[in-house]
């Protein structure tokens, strides 16, 4: 009877633990205790107090109205939190992800608000289908084809785009939409006599007081403080007696479902840039999960981020919720204020739900140039001048990367631009493992066994009549050239030399145009009275030489297990000088 019951409750272990990996919540919610559900309602509060302005500010970057932000961090919270992997990342509106938005949209959309409209919702939900279709297949390894590179010059770039979208709203003055940069700029400058000294101070206010605000480490969000600060500016100045907009009321009442234009020419117009979007938000939201894992020792399915992600923005879109995906700033406050499961993101959200349905008014009396001064902000904190700073300091491959993605963020089509990056990283990449490193070595010591270092590193005497060169990368079509072209240099440059060895540690595999590259080389060096000989290889790669017939083809007394056998069956005639 106490077998049967075991066998039966390990039954029932082994189903919750196989539903938990397609339903992330049931291990949570198994986890929650009274404690923690304590801990996650007061991280939510925090949490309520960080998103309000952010919302409002990430939906003016995306070109939709303030609620689109407030729907977009009440729906993308409530379903990453369920099926996301991630037990602290908090998803929503993001600066990023929003000036990729109204970059996408407003290049297919007509001149109505109600288009631009549709086009939002529409790119929400292709960007939720690619990221849920990347989870399903189980592709979450594609996230890694976008180097941290890239992501920061993306970044650095779309700041910079952010900052200049909100001049209109600092300055007070009209400019036409769908600029481009320098556009933007050249109006900038040619609308200045038109600024609204009211409007500029108040943003002034706005970046004065948060900097103040964070300075002084206040418990209070900086940015908060600093909006509430440019209210009471604008109301002492009189502001709407001069002009000052405001944000205005946000309709009460939670998002209603609403289905986006399913038009062919509107989905095919998206897709291309739906398609770069949804790569940047699940790298994004990946990253921001492995960080704060760091730190709390959680493991991260990638894949399930990807469902997680996908579900989150396909459902978002009948919701009035733009294009959205992990933010580091609400993620890193969660974890701080000591979130224990994604609850903290469902009280949030709830929350939130509250405040549209009772406080509407909440930002009646926000200015827009507030609101612009506090984006200017976010824009600014978004450059990672210190990782810029080593980039440009440490590699110069890697500066180029940047450079480009930078540039190509601002001048080009942003989904382009990031195409672009990975084109150039991967680009780079192909470049360095075509041309791997083939240096001179030679035994520093004997005993107990031949320690083989570099020539040059070491300034060490070189064998007579015998070569050893040490090849670090893989022998592919791609490096056959420049290994061939290596290994002639250095046969050329000693007419004496009998031996060629290659030092294979460092070697990771061959392919076949590698193979016969080695075995026509094997052939020449004959005729020249010199011969190709091979050591300590590894096993994987001694098992693709038998594969292509190279060591039948040369011989097998042509390959030594280790440095040791290969000198001391070869002719050595300086070894006792060492």
């Amino acid at each position: 009877m106490n077998n049967e019951r075991e066998k039966s409750g390990l039954a029932l272990d082994l189903t919750h633990a196989k539903l938990a990996q397609y339903l992330p919540f049931l291990a949570w919610m198994k986890a929650s205790t009274q404690k923690s559900i304590y801990s996650d309602f007061l991280a939510a509060l925090t949490g309520l107090i960080v998103v309000l302005p952010q919302g409002v500010a990430y939906a003016l970057i995306a070109g939709v109205p303030p609620e689109y932000g407030l729907y977009t961090a009440i729906i993308v919270p409530i379903v990453t939190a369920l099926f996301g992997s991630s037990w602290h990342l908090i998803s929503g509106p993001a600066a990023a992800i929003s000036i990729v938005v109204l970059s996408i949209a407003s290049s297919v959309a007509d001149s109505t608000q109600s288009d631009f409209i549709s086009a939002v919702l529409l790119l929400t939900f292709l960007v939720g289908v690619i990221q849920f279709g990347l989870g399903i297949a189980r592709l979450g390894v594609l996230v890694n084809f976008i180097s941290h590179t890239v992501v920061i010059g993306f970044t650095a770039g779309a700041a910079l785009l952010i900052a200049t979208s909100q001049f209109k709203y600092v300055l007070g003055v009209k400019l036409e939409s769908g600029l481009s940069f320098l556009a933007t700029w050249n109006h900038v400058f040619t609308s200045l006599g038109q600024a609204n000294v009211y409007d500029i101070v108040i943003a002034a206010s706005t970046i004065v007081f948060t900097l103040i605000a964070k300075r002084l480490k206040s418990p209070i969000p900086p940015m908060l403080l600093g909006m509430l600060a440019s209210i009471l500016v604008c109301f002492l100045l009189q502001g709407t007696s001069h002009n000052v907009s405001m944000v205005g009321a946000m309709p009460s009442g939670l998002p209603v479902f609403y289905v986006p234009n399913w038009s062919q020419d509107l989905f095919s117009a998206l897709l291309p840039g739906a398609t770069a979007l949804a790569i940047l938000g699940l790298v994004e939201a990946v990253s921001i999960s492995r960080a704060i894992a760091i730190k709390s020792g959680q493991r991260i399915d990638g894949n399930q981020e990807f469902i997680g992600q996908g579900l989150a923005n396909m459902i978002g879109s009948f919701f009035s919720c733009h294009a959205a995906s992990g933010s580091f700033t609400r993620s890193g406050v969660n974890y701080d204020a000591g979130a224990r499961t994604p609850l903290a993101a469902l009280f949030t959200a709830f929350m939130l739900i509250l405040v549209l349905w009772f406080v509407p008014n909440i930002t009646a009396y926000l200015p827009l140039s507030a609101m612009g001064g506090a984006i200017m902000l976010i824009a600014w904190n978004l450059i990672d001048s210190k990782h810029i700073h080593h980039i440009f300091k440490s590699n110069r491959q890697e500066s180029i990367i940047l450079l480009v993605t930078f540039f190509a963020t601002l001048f080009m089509a942003l989904e382009f631009a990031i195409y672009l990056g990975v084109l150039v990283s991967l680009l780079m990449y192909l470049k360095r493992t075509s041309q791997p490193r083939v240096m001179n070595v030679a035994p520093k010591s004997y005993e107990p066994s031949i320690d083989l270092r570099s020539v040059e590193r070491f300034d060490l005497d070189e064998l007579e009549k015998v070569k050893i060169i040490r090849i670090d990368g893989s022998i592919f079509f791609g490096a056959v050239n420049h290994i061939q072209k290596e290994i002639q240099l250095r046969q050329k440059a000693d007419p004496q030399l009998r031996h060629i060895l290659i030092h294979g540690p460092g070697i990771n595999f061959i392919d076949l145009s590698g193979a016969e590259m080695l075995e026509r080389e094997a052939r020449r060096l004959e005729q020249e009275s010199c011969s190709l000989y091979f050591c300590a290889l590894k096993n994987t790669v001694m098992d693709e030489i038998r594969n292509y017939g190279l060591m039948e083809n040369i011989g097998e007394d042509h390959f030594f297990a280790s440095a040791d056998d290969a000198l001391s069956t070869l002719d050595i005639s300086n070894k006792d000088s060492f």
